[in-house]
């Protein structure tokens, strides 16, 4: 039967991803608009985004950490623009993002010694083919397959050439061990549910250093430096912003932060985000059609949570009936206000994408599972 309880919120977008629970315009009403980002109220708000981001995550102190254009796009390419090239790289992806690092890496930046080690959706790769005496760029959380790394165990403590982690899904709703990750790039939309276009790169000493020792062979536009004259453009790092940012987007961050720490830190955002995971499994596993694109619960995300059908008269259908029916669905729930923004990422297998970081509600996860079984049970009537 059709559900007659709605979930209070019906945002399960992957990006830009739900609120924080009890969120309002009220809370941007501090924001510091028409005040410029390099006067001293706007510097110190872009600090405490900085600081508290550092505290939460509990990042190490000699680590630094900016706030830079062009969301987790543009920090992650910051990194690849000006460090590779300095050693051979290896790329491992299982998704649409990591593939597209690895296209750049070999299309625009011509690297002339490099690996791709490529896992198909709902897979990972070998991660034990990675040579860390080379660069080794990754996502930890593949955001449109569903797929993590299981822990940073597979990255060599000794290594000398860097870790780069494209987390943007995965910090503040997953372990990160720094001491094992030397760049670390995230956005605010994902599990803070912060609003787009900035973006945030965290650096390891060994990082900084490469900075400092090595000239990239290519020409870099002005947003994508960091370092200038053998020196570190420190201000990146401490609130003074490469370019303008949105002072209503940085009181939003800020706001999320504030909650996060008001709700028991990481720890708390961490127990939500897997709590919401184990609603959908719970479902799963009693579910006569759905299954997780990702099949091995030890590398499931949390975060993206990418669901798949495995009912034999939908796999049956053609390819193009089996996506037409599973868009219905998505259309189905937008209608009736059940759930906003669950259809498969467009590289990706036909499926549903569900946001479970936690600014999502485990009870409307809760709330919402009827109503994924409701609209599978009407689609089913046409084939």
């Amino acid at each position: 039967m059709k559900p007659s309880t709605l979930p209070n919120n019906p945002c399960f977008s992957s990006g830009p991803c739900a609120k924080r629970p009890g969120w309002s315009l009220d809370a941007l009403k501090g924001a510091a608009t028409g005040r410029s980002h390099r006067a001293k109220i706007g510097k110190t708000k872009l600090a405490e985004v900085i600081t508290r981001s550092k505290q939460i995550l509990g990042m190490p102190a000699d680590y630094v950490l900016g706030i830079v254009p062009a969301s987790d796009t543009g920090a992650i390419e910051m990194a690849l623009w000006s460090m590779l090239g300095a050693r051979g790289v290896d790329v491992f992806c299982w998704e649409s993002f990591g593939s597209g690092w690895a296209s750049e890496c070999k299309g625009q930046l011509k690297l002339a010694d490099l690996r791709v080690f490529k896992a198909d959706y709902g897979q990972l790769p070998d991660l034990s083919q990675a040579d860390w005496s080379r660069d080794v760029v990754f996502t930890w959380n593949g955001t449109t397959s569903g797929v993590r790394v299981p822990n940073g165990d597979w990255i060599a403590s000794d290594r000398a050439g860097l870790s780069i982690c494209d987390a943007t899904s995965a910090v503040f709703a997953m372990p990160m061990p720094w001491d094992k990750l030397d760049v670390v790039t995230w956005s605010w939309q994902k599990v803070l549910g912060g609003e787009g276009a900035h973006g945030m790169i965290a650096l390891s000493p060994r990082a900084i250093q490469r900075l400092l020792t090595y000239t990239a062979p290519r020409p870099l536009p002005k947003i994508f430096l960091m370092a200038k004259g053998g020196k570190l453009i420190s201000g990146i790092f401490e609130g003074e912003t490469i370019n303008t940012p949105s002072m209503l987007c940085v009181e939003d961050a800020l706001d999320s932060l504030k909650w996060a720490d008001s709700i028991g830190g990481l720890p708390a955002l961490i127990a939500r985000s897997q709590a919401n995971l184990k609603v959908l499994e719970d479902w799963v596993d009693a579910s006569p059609w759905a299954a997780f694109l990702a099949e091995d619960k030890a590398i499931r995300s949390n975060t993206s949570i990418c669901l798949k059908v495995k009912d034999p008269k939908f796999l049956a259908l053609s390819a193009d009936d089996q996506a037409k029916h599973a868009k219905s669905i998505v259309s189905m729930l937008d209608k009736e206000g059940a759930a906003y923004d669950i259809g498969a990422y467009r590289d990706a297998p036909t499926g549903f994408r569900i946001w479970g970081g936690a600014t999502v509600e485990t009870s409307d996860l809760t709330t919402l599972v009827p109503w994924l079984d409701w609209a599978y049970s009407e689609i089913q009537k046409s084939f």
